[in-house]
């Protein structure tokens, strides 16, 4: 291994054990507002993630989308409702158990997948080649994902654009209906 793939596996490494660092203590705090700035750190990490792995598109959509939008979008519902979560009611062993099952089957269903990065994979062989080989002549684009992205699936994009819009006015439609009044606002009225 040379020491560029070392150096690459050893921040791999790092981030998944802040990602998972990151995942508990947003499960374990109770206050809101450090569940809404964990949930940011996790999107950028997670971005960080998808650097190291030559994604540069899906690592500015994670931190667009998961740092920014959401941590805002976040924010400012937190500024409607209470700072801290409600104790549960219930026992925390069944969420748990639902967890272990679905991780299991999750597990269980990639067991079958071909090696990562293996060169008789089916995208190998079947799909890559043809856009490697059609994209310059088709599109005229050098970079074969910006082609793939722009052009191929140009639809597919737009979608996802409308997808985050439409969700964006969706929120924002929440966010401004009437809400009750709270106790501190009430309490600052009769003060004047």
């Amino acid at each position: 291994m040379t020491a560029n793939v070392i150096g690459i596996a050893i921040i791999d490494i790092l981030l998944f054990t802040f990602l998972v660092i990151t995942a508990i203590a947003i499960v374990r705090v109770r206050n809101l507002f450090a569940v809404a700035m964990l949930a940011g750190v996790f999107s950028l990490l997670s971005a960080g993630l998808f650097v190291t792995l030559d994604a540069m598109d899906v690592a500015f959509t994670e931190a667009a989308v998961g740092a920014g939008i959401s941590t805002v979008l976040m924010l400012g519902t937190l500024a409607l409702t209470v700072r801290e979560e409600k104790p549960p009611s219930h026992s925390v062993f069944l969420p748990l158990l639902v967890c272990l099952v679905t991780g299991a089957a999750l597990i269980y269903g990639t067991l079958d997948m071909p090696p990562f990065g293996a060169a008789d994979n089916p995208i190998q062989t079947h799909v890559a080649p043809e856009y490697l080989q059609r994209t310059p002549e088709e599109i005229g684009i050098p970079n074969v994902v910006a082609a793939v992205l722009a052009s191929y699936r140009g639809f597919d994009t737009m979608g996802e654009v409308f997808v985050v819009f439409a969700a964006l006015v969706g929120v924002l439609l929440l966010l401004g209906a009437s809400h009750p009044k709270r106790d501190d606002d009430v309490a600052g009225r009769e003060k004047e």
